[in-house]
């Protein structure tokens, strides 16, 4: 049993792309974790789709065995998590099962946006922050600078620092000892009664769920009968075990420790994210304090390929909700594409990574819808409800609010009469505060749509700040708003599923550009398809795709016009009874021509 004096649990965090998996793959080196043949960059990014993209999607524990100055060796439990906006969720998960967390900060680009977001939610769990600055050995790190932008952004000592280069190693020794020294150890909480925090979960086909948790008190022990507060059940222990960093069995998990439990568990639905793991015979009395439930910011329609897949569609969701806690869905239909789920994520990242798990991992074709974000209608009785689905959206609603969020960017000030003009007149926000950050950078703090950021704004942000700019953004409240419902009509017949919903002052603008999308990403059948958008009772914009056209008149040398116009007249006609009878293919890119809309720009 390891003594809780000489367990270390933390938690890294930094803004996207500034070394947080690099720096881990040097600690694993140095204490020995992984044998140098097995080792290979960003090794805690196990999914393909991490590795390929670069990013960390899932925050991965890792236990490793650290021999100390001072003659003792420390298990020091890692969490190493993700760094975009969209999995901030993922990060205040590992902050609740730590005691300190190590702030990265790249030495060149120094803090950006969820820098500042990252450190207020490790200072609001009383977390130990040890700040460390990052790719030294690059030629234009700015240690200094760095160093100013840590005390005047973020309120922490800039002096004591650390100094490290994830890719050489420098610094990592200094690193585990500030630890080892700095960071508590979690004994003070310690308790007799079996107390586990579930902050993570996934599936193995094999054994079932295995729950990955924080033991806060107490010791669980294969054999041991257990049970999880929120589902009451009596469950019997298979394994423990630590994550070193593959899953690695061990006779116990005691107090202070990381790890994993199997415990026989088959149904998705029995693991819960932020639940209780407490022993059967003397439960804890009340439950750890859990997570806020996730909110999901965006929604979209998702459906199988072919429909008969429905099932297999509703069973893969599940398995990827039991690692993913803020996806959520619910069965939906829709006359176009047939059965199923209305799906609700973080932001557009988030959708698009659940689509590829889903493609990936489950090996399912998937269609899905143009994203929206909930909108809330004043009902009958003054009550307001929420809309997540264009198509429920009323013709003519009154009194319509949308989620506006606090928007921060941090970017070089010359850029800054660039992004002032464009969030202000194209994307309706609202100038709330600027401040300095740093030298020649600076602060810019905005009250704006959500609905005018999931499209393209972070692409158009990187465009128009050379790079160079970072956002973050919080949801703030509902407000008033105007919106207008646009239905398209493709063929004479309503498709629920490209039906969208957008502000009042840019429907005609919107419309126009969508119909000409649509025109070119619906190929040409054997029938004219006339597009049209309807807002109200009024159509304000339509496009034709033509026919194919078959040349019947090849045949006609010279003679008679009669008998030339006759055959056109015939060809003529078959069109029109195929145009009543025949069904127009609508391919999935045309599902997001709204995302593409104004593009070209």
């Amino acid at each position: 049993m390891s003594d809780p004096e000489k367990i270390r649990n933390i938690s890294i965090i930094a803004h996207i792309d500034h070394g947080k998996t690099t720096l881990t793959d040097r600690i694993l080196e140095l204490t020995h974790s992984v044998e140098a043949r097995l080792m290979k960059e960003q090794f805690l990014d196990s999914m393909d789709l991490e590795r390929e993209r670069g990013i960390t999607i899932k925050a991965h524990p890792v236990t490793v065995h650290y021999s100390a100055n001072d003659g003792n060796t420390y298990e020091i439990n890692i969490i190493d998590t993700p760094g975009h906006v969209d999995f901030s969720y993922e990060v205040s998960r590992s902050l609740a099962a730590c005691e300190g967390a190590l702030l990265l900060v790249d030495g060149s680009q120094g803090v950006e946006a969820q820098t500042v977001a990252n450190a207020y939610l490790a200072i609001n769990n009383n977390l130990e922050i040890i700040p460390i600055i990052n790719k030294i050995d690059m030629a234009s790190a700015n240690i200094e600078e760095t160093r100013r932008e840590i005390e005047d952004l973020l309120g922490l000592d800039g002096s004591g620092c650390l100094l490290a280069s994830g890719k050489t190693g420098q610094g990592i020794p200094e690193i585990l000892e500030a630890i080892v020294q700095k960071i508590p150890s979690p004994m003070k909480k310690i308790k007799d009664r079996l107390e586990a925090l579930i902050f993570d979960a996934h599936y193995d086909k094999y054994q079932g769920v295995v729950v990955h948790v924080r033991v806060f008190s107490g010791t669980v022990k294969p054999a041991d009968k257990i049970t999880l507060m929120h589902l009451g059940e009596v469950l019997e222990v298979m394994q423990v075990g630590v994550f070193s960093p593959k899953m690695t069995p061990t006779a116990e998990l005691a107090a202070g420790s990381v790890g994993y439990i199997i415990a026989g568990m088959k149904e998705v639905r029995q693991a819960r994210v932020g639940d209780t793991v407490t022993s059967a015979s003397s439960p804890a009395p009340k439950p750890l304090p859990g997570y806020q439930e996730a909110k999901p910011m965006v929604f979209a329609g998702m459906y199988p390929g072919t429909p008969e897949y429905y099932e297999d569609l509703r069973k893969a969701l599940e398995k990827l909700k039991l690692n993913d806690a803020a996806l959520i869905f619910e069965p939906d239909n829709s006359p176009a594409l047939g059965f199923g789920f209305r799906c609700g994520f973080l932001g557009l990242l988030h959708m698009d990574i659940v689509k590829e798990r889903l493609e990936r991992e489950f090996e399912m074709t998937v269609i899905l819808t143009a994203p929206n974000v909930i909108l809330k209608i004043a009902g009958p009785e003054g009550e307001q409800e929420e809309v997540t689905n264009p198509t429920k959206f009323p013709e003519e609603a009154q009194d319509v609010y949308e989620p506006f969020v606090r928007l921060s960017i941090i970017t070089p000030s010359e850029y800054m009469g660039n992004l002032m003009g464009f969030i202000q007149q194209e994307r309706r926000g609202v100038f709330h505060h600027m401040e300095n950050a740093g030298k020649d950078r600076i602060m810019l703090s905005y009250d704006i749509p959500l609905s005018e950021l999931i499209f393209d704004f972070f692409d158009k942000l990187k465009a128009k700040t050379r790079g160079f700019g970072s956002m973050d953004y919080d949801f703030l409240e509902y407000r008033e708003t105007k919106m207008a419902k646009l239905s398209i009509i493709l063929n004479r017949e309503p498709v629920d599923a490209l039906t969208t919903v957008v502000h009042e002052s840019k429907k005609e603008y919107f419309a126009r550009e969508l119909a000409v999308k649509l025109k070119d990403l619906i190929p040409k059948h054997q029938f004219e398809i006339p597009i049209q958008i309807k807002c109200g009772s009024r159509i304000i914009a339509r496009e034709t795709i033509k026919a194919f056209r078959k040349d019947v008149i090849a045949k006609c040398y010279g003679g008679d016009v009669t008998r030339k116009m006759k055959l056109l007249d015939r060809q003529k006609e078959g069109k029109r009874k195929m145009r009543d009878i025949g069904s127009v293919n609508v391919p999935q890119e045309a599902f997001l021509a709204i995302l593409r809309v104004g593009e070209e720009e």
